[in-house]
């Protein structure tokens, strides 16, 4: 569905001195130099697949995007969109495909959203049978009857949002692009917007490719996720794997009473015969929390030799978050891994 064959990108940004000479300087000298903001990135997606394209500001996923709609042209390398070189027929792959900005709206801000929804009809060349059956699903899924009748400038964030996610799939496009769709929402929002991706993404096989800073989203709709870091492809593989080989960080929270007059963290800590980056411990009155390296020791080990010094009335074991591993991954570096 979409190939991506070592693509870069290059912007030629303008030379500036400091100060007022330097100002004075610029304008009339034009010296450039050339930032790249993408370095040889690749990567296929298939039909149906919901990919989350994640890295920190700047690291380029905004830009590999725009080259993906076809909104920039790749200094060098390939990119194909279902056949199509989206940079080259603009027209002809905006029909198989829908973006949604989460921080810029494409209705029109006067008009009422159904007004809108009509406009669009015309702009996709959409038959009555198929425009009457795509509003049905998305009334359906994403409840618009509430505000179809009101103008998109008195419409909450949220109602905006589920209109915007309407409005780029009113073509039943094969694509979903999603740029921060669920940013400034309310939990109950993002969540309604996150099952109305889902159910899109299985009725109709629409392959999605989400970028966000909301990992929660990515958790809740990606099997797959690509890292990009200062325009370098470090991670391309499932959530799973990811999780398995950084993910290895555990905590255990417990509550406990003593059996003891008192207890010290040495005694607790002299328990365990291992190193204290791969088990730290935190005792808090009769709370305890320990991070442990799940592949050197078990939560039934820990429980065990703890129950020799106390009495364990509640535990709680705490999975990393895939927040949690992309901080280590950032914080620590990668090399590129498949």
């Amino acid at each position: 569905m979409i190939k991506v064959n070592n693509i870069n990108k290059e912007f030629k940004i303008k030379k500036k001195e400091k100060g007022l000479k330097g100002a004075m300087k610029s304008l009339f000298m034009n010296d450039f130099e050339l930032k790249k903001v993408v370095s040889d990135i690749s990567f296929n997606i298939k039909k149906g697949e919901v990919v989350g394209y994640i890295g920190a500001n700047g690291a380029g996923k905004s830009t590999t995007i725009k080259m993906m709609t076809g909104i920039l042209t790749p200094t060098s390398g390939e990119i194909i969109v279902d056949g199509i070189v989206p940079y080259k027929e603009r027209e002809k792959n905006a029909m198989n495909i829908g973006v949604v900005f989460g921080q810029r709206t494409q209705l029109w801000w006067d008009l009422a959203l159904r007004e809108t929804f009509d406009i669009l009809k015309d702009i996709y060349s959409i038959d009555d049978i198929e425009f009457n059956r795509s509003m049905k699903f998305l009334n359906d899924v994403l409840e618009l009857e509430e505000f179809i009748d009101r103008p998109v400038r008195t419409l909450s964030l949220g109602q905006r949002m589920r209109a915007d996610l309407a409005a780029s799939l009113i073509h039943n496009p094969k694509i979903l692009y999603l740029d921060e769709p669920t940013i400034g929402l309310d939990i109950v929002v993002k969540e309604n917007v996150r099952k109305a991706i889902k159910r899109i993404n299985k009725e109709f096989g629409t392959t999605v490719i989400l970028t966000t800073h909301d990992l929660s989203d990515i958790e809740e709709l990606c099997e797959r996720i690509i890292i990009i870091d200062k325009g370098k492809k470090i991670y391309d593989g499932s959530l799973d794997k990811i999780k398995e080989k950084f993910g290895y960080i555990t905590t255990l929270e417990i509550s406990f009473k003593n059996k003891e007059e008192s207890i010290s963290y040495d005694s607790l800590r002299n328990l365990f015969n291992i190193g204290k980056d791969d088990l730290k411990l935190t005792l808090d009155g009769e709370k305890i929390s320990i991070k442990y390296n799940k592949n050197l020791i078990t939560s039934s080990d820990i429980l065990y030799k703890l129950m020799q010094k106390i009495y364990v009335n509640d535990f709680k074991i705490l999975e990393s978050s895939i927040e949690d591993i992309i901080k280590k991954i950032y914080r620590e570096g990668m090399t590129e891994y498949e």
